[in-house]
């Protein structure tokens, strides 16, 4: 069933340095707001008072702007502070959520600080911005942006969130309503067991490499932190040198997205329905594999695969993780027990066919899932007992998970 989604569309922007000026002065406010809406509901709860609602809040937001310690809260649009109380609601919410087993917890929320690399500020359609005949952002108290505009929209934006990332970049982000895009059926399906050798090995035999963009840049990425680390504190040097650092990290960041957004799209075009597991990563990423863990990004590209596969009308499963699929035979069906990370290859003891331990693991994936997906290609040589060959004959090609990438579109 294909569904209208929401999705996230970036741009890179280039304000002025009057424009700059004015955001900053707007990230300010934002971060201020915020932490005095945090500050008044922690001390209520410290009181043992009832929790604060955001009607009070924002009536004391009004307030605080007519006295002369805030006074300059209102040279920025009130849409950007009122945004701020949201984005304090949203953090309550989710942590709150959190405890009751609704979702993965989070932590409480935490004041902000003005060196945090990440600043944003929301404009909402009430706010009056628009997206001028010329091709420029024009936000309230801030100006016409310069947009660097890599693909057309797909439908009027409903809001725009404005960010500095900590390499000093800032991105108009817009998030869009799209309607059904439905592609061709296939009867293709696919399983999909991820991995840090190979990033992804398919259930039809595919195996795709790691790019390791974090290994490959860590000669560079050591060289910039070394000579950050040589500046004195406080000084114009220090400060070029933290932005050189940062936009090597970006430069990482922005060649893993994109690969992931590659990967994730083909999938989705090839394949009728995708399996995967669901991977405990903040566990693994608690072990000596976590930089390994962290370059892979799973979760990033399975969360790409789900909502690719709602906005194109795929089906998309998520196994638990707890499912053995290493350890039983995708062709008989027969547990053999686990095995160590070192064993590559494996011989069943019932039916004796030689499975490659990845791609068997691929095919059972699909299979937890209910998705028909061929055992065949698990097999890496034939087995030397006979009698189960008829189970090992062509089933029907298992599938991939993908949906097309908008710039930079995250859901």
């Amino acid at each position: 069933m294909v569904v209208d989604v929401q999705l996230r569309y970036s741009f890179r922007v280039y304000p002025s340095t009057g424009q700059r000026v004015a955001l900053a002065r707007a990230f300010g406010c934002a971060r201020v707001v915020f932490n005095d809406a945090l500050r008044v509901r922690e001390s209520a709860r410290a009181a043992g008072l009832p929790f604060v609602p955001s009607g009070e809040l924002s009536r004391q937001l009004t307030a605080a702007k007519k006295t002369p310690e805030r006074a300059w809260l209102a040279e920025v649009s009130s849409v950007v502070l009122q945004q701020s109380l949201r984005d304090l609601d949203t953090a309550y919410r989710n942590f709150f959520d959190g405890l009751k087993g609704r979702r993965p917890r989070m932590g409480a929320p935490r004041f902000k600080s003005r060196k945090d690399g990440r600043q944003s500020i929301r404009f909402t359609a009430n706010a009056g911005w628009k997206i001028t005949a010329g091709g420029k952002l024009r936000l309230p108290r801030v100006g016409d942006l310069d947009v660097k505009w890599s693909r057309a929209l797909p439908s009027a934006p409903s809001t725009v969130t404005v960010v500095r990332d900590s390499a000093g970049r800032y991105f108009a982000s817009f998030v869009v309503e799209t309607g059904p895009e439905v592609l061709p059926t296939t009867d293709a399906v696919v399983g999909i067991d991820l991995g840090l050798t190979h990033f992804a090995i398919l259930s039809d035999g595919t195996k795709i490499d790691s790019p390791r963009f974090l290994r490959r840049a860590e000669k560079k990425l050591k060289k910039a932190q070394r000579d950050l680390s040589r500046k004195a504190e406080g000084s114009n040097n220090r400060a070029k040198a933290r932005i050189k650092v940062a936009r090597a990290h970006a430069r990482v960041a922005d060649a893993r997205r994109e690969f992931h957004h590659q990967l994730s799209t083909r999938i989705i075009r090839e394949n009728q329905a995708v399996a995967v597991e669901d991977l405990a990563v903040k566990g693994l990423a608690r072990t000596r594999m976590a930089k390994s863990v962290h370059d892979a990004g799973w979760s990033a590209f399975v969360t790409m695969l789900e909502y690719k596969a709602a906005k194109f009308g795929r089906v998309f499963h998520r196994i638990g993780r707890f499912e053995p699929t290493s350890q039983v035979c995708s062709v008989c069906g027969v547990k053999d027990g686990p095995k160590s990370l070192d064993v590559r290859v494996w011989t069943c003891g019932a039916c004796g066919t030689v499975l490659d331990r990845d791609i068997n693991a691929a095919v059972n994936v699909a299979k937890a899932a209910g998705l028909a997906a061929s055992a065949c290609g698990a097999r890496v040589r034939p087995g030397i007992v006979p009698a189960q060959r008829e189970e090992t004959g062509t089933h029907p090609k298992p599938s991939r998970s993908t949906a097309g990438q908008a710039g930079i579109s995250v859901l």
